[in-house]
């Protein structure tokens, strides 16, 4: 018996260093505890935070997602295939999980609260505000379609862009410390576009993501005089 227990204590240890090796992450203190953002791939993005699990946009050609921590919250930004997968969100589903999304998000799921541009929710004790994510001159994502997404947590505000582009409603955005920006053509921003982006909140931490191939040195020098915004770079093309 002692020897099957520490063969199944070698196994859970395994797995947990597995994944603690695997993915980077970074501790925000916040005025209700730690907020722990783990960063998968793309636009792919774990928070824990107050023991709530938080999955955002999880898409399993970047995890094995049958042995991630299952989710308390799941948000999803869009529809694309890149940010939505249902296959990866059953395997992370629980009976009490919550999933916030899109109108067209829904319609293809056939689950979860909608929540449109401009609303807000409190869920799993974290307000949500869901704010717009639109390339204005471009067909891919069509203003109104898609959300960017505002987690409160605590007295910290973390913004989660979506595929988006630097469009003027991001100057509404309020208190904003942690943001993450994507930054890639054609779909979302150039480097260029992220810094006008990030001078309109001024963001305490900025993380370009998806970003694909994407020179994120680039970024790196058009900020360097920006002595307010820290820009952080991370394993998510």
């Amino acid at each position: 018996m002692k020897k099957i227990i520490f063969l199944l204590s070698a196994i859970i240890m395994t797995t947990i260093n597995s994944f603690a090796a695997e993915f980077e992450k970074d501790v925000f203190k916040t005025s209700a505890g730690d907020l722990t953002i783990t960063f998968i791939a793309h636009g792919t993005l774990m928070m824990e935070f107050n023991g709530k699990v938080i999955h955002i946009d999880p898409v399993g050609r970047y995890a094995d997602y049958a042995e991630m921590p299952k989710a308390d919250l799941i948000l999803i930004t869009h529809e694309h295939g890149d940010h939505l997968d249902a296959a990866a969100i059953d395997k992370i589903k629980k009976p009490s999980t919550e999933i916030i999304l899109t109108k067209t998000c829904a319609s293809q799921l056939g689950s979860g609260k909608v929540l449109a541009n401009g609303e807000s929710a409190t869920v799993q004790g974290i307000k949500i505000d869901a704010v717009p994510a639109y390339n204005p001159e471009k067909a891919f994502h069509p203003k109104g379609n898609g959300n960017g997404y505002v987690l409160t947590f605590g007295d910290k505000k973390v913004y989660v862009a979506g595929d988006t582009e630097n469009i003027p409603e991001m100057a509404n955005l309020k208190n904003i410390d942690v943001a993450f920006l994507p930054m890639n053509l054609p779909y979302t921003m150039t480097p260029e576009q992220v810094a006008n982006a990030a001078g309109m909140f001024n963001p305490k931490v900025l993380y370009p993501y998806h970003f694909g191939n994407t020179n994120t040195d680039e970024l790196l020098k058009l900020m360097k005089d920006d002595k307010n915004i820290e820009v952080r770079i991370r394993k998510l093309q």
